[in-house]
């Protein structure tokens, strides 16, 4: 087994896999190195302290192949022999992804059983599951389905090796895992207690956006499973803090969507929503107006060519046209249309667009309502039916309310 860091790499870049080849990818032309999930470190964790109590023997590294098909060699740290049980950690290894699990000791407790099968639960600064919608039911630690078959696996394979009859009980926890758990999406989505042990790959891809995809549609799955039909869909805070002051709509009942708009109404339309109200600044959502699903500005902007061309098509002149594409920003442009007298004109007309492309992304699948608004002009337009679907969201917001007054006599 390799002891040093450079056979180790060499290893990982050798293997014939489609998820970080070579063990770093190259994104906006840099190049960033992968690292491996906290499951992969509870995995290897289970698995190096199993093999400490059967073998009596403590491992310096483990080894370990990912479901991605990367073979990692992880060091062992605080490995500990009590009189029944045997724990040790790995250290998270984000790579170069702004990860704020990046150095935390994942830790995993091992103690035998006479009963057989593998019994995996977290313990301090592993999260618990409060809200329905995730993909572990409420009450349970917050250890995904993919890491809890890695544990599973390299038990019962170390088991089998070995010839030992009965079963393991694993207990996963993170010192100051409580603590980090703040600064991720947790609170947000009911995990109380610690940080979720998750990844199904096993690697950790610098900078994914399949990873903020996928916590997006988590986050869109959970409010629907707890009844609430219509989902407000926002690209950030500035609409979180609209959606209070225009309409109450606390930050809880609000899905931050990004610049993810066209991934967000498909996932909406997958998960069986019935509506959508997408509420945003006139700065991203003008480009909806273009067809532009995708809000970032390395994929596109023509945020003033939309703003000019909506300003003539409701009568604005050429020359006030020039002068918008020359602006850097949307309030800069909407001055001017504001000065020609055509503000709610060329809102309205903006909002039916972004409709148009937003139903015709649903295929008509979705009730769907548009709100666009100005950190200097406020409320610029609605289209599609935004009252009903206010209806909707405030209805599930009395019936939580009054769920959770109960709950609590």
């Amino acid at each position: 087994m390799p002891r040093n860091t450079a056979e180790r790499r060499s290893i990982v870049q050798d293997e014939k896999i489609n998820t970080c080849p070579q063990g770093y990818i190259w994104k906006e032309n840099k190049k960033l190195r992968c690292g491996y999930t906290t499951g992969s470190c509870a995995a290897a964790a289970a698995k190096a302290a199993l093999y400490t109590m059967l073998t009596g023997t403590a491992p310096n590294q483990v080894e370990l192949l990912t479901p991605g098909g990367i073979r990692l060699y992880l060091e062992v740290e605080d490995l500990y022999r009590g009189a029944d049980f045997v724990s040790c950690g790995i250290r998270k290894d984000g790579g170069d992804d702004p990860d704020v699990t990046h150095g935390l000791l994942i830790m995993a407790k091992v103690s035998r059983k006479e009963e057989p099968g593998i019994e995996i639960d977290g313990g301090p600064g592993v999260g618990r599951v409060t809200r329905k919608g995730l993909e572990q039911p409420p009450g349970t630690a917050a250890i995904n389905r993919v890491p809890r078959e890695m544990i599973t696996k390299e038990m019962e394979d170390l088991l089998k090796e070995y010839q030992v009859s009965g079963g393991v009980k694993v207990e996963v926890y993170v010192p100051g895992g409580e603590k980090t758990a703040e600064k991720t999406f947790n609170p947000r989505l009911g995990i109380v207690g610690g940080i979720s042990i998750l990844g199904t790959t096993g690697i950790v891809i610098p900078m994914s956006e399949a990873a903020l995809i996928s916590s997006i549609g988590i986050e869109m799955k959970q409010l629907l499973a707890e009844g609430n039909g219509c989902l407000v869909l926002s690209p950030g805070n500035y609409g979180e803090s609209f959606s209070l002051n225009q309409y109450e709509i606390p930050g809880r009942y609000i899905v931050k969507i990004s610049n993810f708009v066209g991934e967000s109404i498909d996932m909406a339309v997958e998960s069986g929503a019935k509506g959508i109200l997408l509420i945003g600044h006139i700065g991203k959502f003008v480009k909806l107006a273009g067809g532009i699903m995708n809000t970032h500005s390395r994929n596109a902007d023509a945020r003033a060519e939309l703003l000019a061309a909506h300003f003539i098509r409701c009568g604005g002149d050429a020359s006030a046209a020039a002068r918008i594409l020359d602006c850097v920003t949307t309030d800069e442009g909407l001055e001017i249309i504001k000065g020609a007298g055509l503000l709610d004109e060329v809102s309205k007309s903006l909002v039916e667009k972004i409709l148009y492309y937003v139903e015709k992304r649903s295929y008509g699948r979705l009730k769907t309502g548009i709100v666009m608004y100005s950190n200097e002009y406020g409320l610029l337009g609605t289209a599609g039916p935004v009252p009903e679907l206010l209806k909707m969201v405030k209805e599930y917001m009395q019936d939580e309310s009054s769920a959770d007054i109960c709950g609590n006599q």
